[in-house]
């Protein structure tokens, strides 16, 4: 959700209190939602995520070029699911280690499959929850441009552009931005 994460950054920039945040997606309708329920949700995932960055991050993400802002959207995604991160470096990578072009849902299965003898609460995911998740984690690698598309979900290998390398190494973030890198 670029759009809408570039909205809620610039806002996030203002500092804004609850009632300030009420009524920039309620009565402002900053998102261009026609449900409130609707802005509401998506406004409180993406501020989720965006929690990750600090100031300068969110001024990136507001303000940047859109390559920018998508890694960077990738970045906070990524800080905020174990799960994306975990499918990026289990099976992303090994796919293109094996120079296998396409990701397919058996591999989410196979993915889901090994989570779930780390963490047994995985296996009690309904089959709606983990197809759900399969569809988000596919649509965030192509917003990304790590697939091609969410329907032929062939691999298209990124680098990340040199500002938010830096952003990343300015952090810390040298596990992040190998994963990315190596992605």
């Amino acid at each position: 959700m670029p759009l809408e994460s570039r909205r809620i950054a610039a806002f996030l920039l203002t500092h804004p209190d609850d009632n300030e945040w009420k009524r920039a997606l309620i009565d402002d309708n900053i998102l261009q939602k026609k449900a409130p329920a609707t802005a509401v949700r998506q406004a409180s995932l993406i501020r989720k995520r965006l929690n990750t960055l600090d100031v300068n991050g969110l001024e990136m993400v507001a303000r940047r070029e859109q390559e920018v802002v998508i890694q960077l959207l990738l970045v906070a995604a990524v800080k905020h699911s174990q799960l994306l991160a975990d499918f990026i470096k289990d099976v992303y990578i090994e796919h293109q280690r094996r120079m296998d072009l396409a990701l397919s849902p058996g591999d989410w299965e196979c993915f889901l499959t090994e989570c779930s003898h780390r963490d047994s609460i995985v296996s009690q995911w309904s089959v709606s929850t983990q197809a759900k998740l399969f569809q988000t984690i596919v649509r965030i690698l192509a917003e990304a441009k790590y697939l091609e598309s969410t329907r032929n979900m062939k691999l298209t290998p990124q680098s990340l552009h040199p500002d938010v390398r830096r952003y990343l190494s300015g952090h810390g973030d040298s596990a992040l931005t190998a994963l990315l890198e190596r992605a």
